[in-house]
């Protein structure tokens, strides 16, 4: 009878509710150890990620302590409140039974096609400025010509160098690499290491490499402050050539291959880098009758 009257005042408490998760039996899983890693990774609480998702705080303790087992498309919402990089998310899913969600495809399926497109315009359009693109294992992927000149000026075999699956953190901090070609080598080598470290949290592949490139890493040293960026100072036979880089990556990938490139565009420092940099990086002139004769 009082169910009857609950009812009656408040029909909603009736109606059947959307099932968030399911019971579970087990208390402990992989999920449950990497939800509550990955929120504690980002500093949130549990309140602020339910309030992100949608669910009550309760429902997501249940998830994260193993009472309940959450639907795909409630752990597919967790994860992307998480910001947990595209493999990450495949591999939570896997672990709770069900498909992964975020392909892998190569860089030369044919649904890429518009990307590899929008990689050469972007390696071509800085040219002859140097430009790479790289994978989340800093593997190369694609280089422009400005690349193959700068490897030239350093005395380096560009086409040995800048071929596909080159790896160009192990070139850089192994003894003897690209390191040795730095006048400012032991702030380059921090500055590669500590960003590799961060990346190392989004790519797995990283893990093994650093620890094999670990024992060559020098000791932390503290970056010059009066410049606004580091600067890499290169010995060529141009001379000396200071560089500074940025990054250029896809906004909103949902494939796993996108999620992981970045293009690395190379900016010489000032004007007289600068000027160096097109003097020595820009393609030679075509010989001209005169010139052959």
């Amino acid at each position: 009878m009082t169910s009857e009257v609950i009812a009656a005042l408040h029909p909603a408490a009736s109606m059947p509710r959307m099932n968030t998760f399911t019971a579970s039996t087990s208390a402990t899983s992989p999920v449950t150890v990497l939800l509550p890693q990955l929120r504690r990774e980002r500093r949130l609480s549990q309140l602020e990620l339910s309030l992100r998702v949608g669910v009550s705080q309760r429902h997501l303790s249940c998830i994260e302590t193993g009472r309940a087992r959450p639907s795909r498309e409630m752990l597919i919402a967790l994860l992307d409140a998480l910001d947990a990089p595209l493999p990450r998310r495949n591999e939570a899913l896997l672990a709770a039974g069900y498909a992964p969600h975020y392909p892998r495809r190569s860089l030369d399926d044919p649904d890429l096609g518009a990307v590899r497109e929008a990689l050469r315009h972007l390696l071509d359009a800085h040219d002859p400025a140097p430009a790479l693109v790289l994978d989340g294992g800093w593997n190369l992927v694609m280089a422009n010509r400005g690349a193959h000149r700068l490897m030239t000026l350093l005395g380096v075999d560009a086409e040995a160098m800048l071929q596909p699956g080159f790896n160009l953190l192990r070139a850089c901090l192994q003894p003897g690499g690209l390191r040795t070609l730095c006048e400012n080598e032991a702030e380059v080598c921090a500055a590669l290491w500590s960003r590799a470290q961060h990346e190392a949290a989004h790519f797995a592949e990283l893990k093994p490499l650093l620890e094999e490139l670990r024992p060559h890493v020098p000791q932390r040293v503290t970056p010059d402050a009066h410049t606004p960026l580091l600067h890499t100072r290169l010995r060529s036979s141009a001379g000396v050539l200071s560089l500074f880089s940025a990054f250029t990556s896809f906004g909103s990938p949902l494939d796993v291959t996108l999620a992981s490139l970045r293009v690395e565009h190379f900016f010489p420092r000032g004007r007289r880098d600068a000027a160096r940099a097109r003097g020595r990086l820009s393609p030679a002139p075509p010989a001209t009758a005169a010139s052959r004769a």
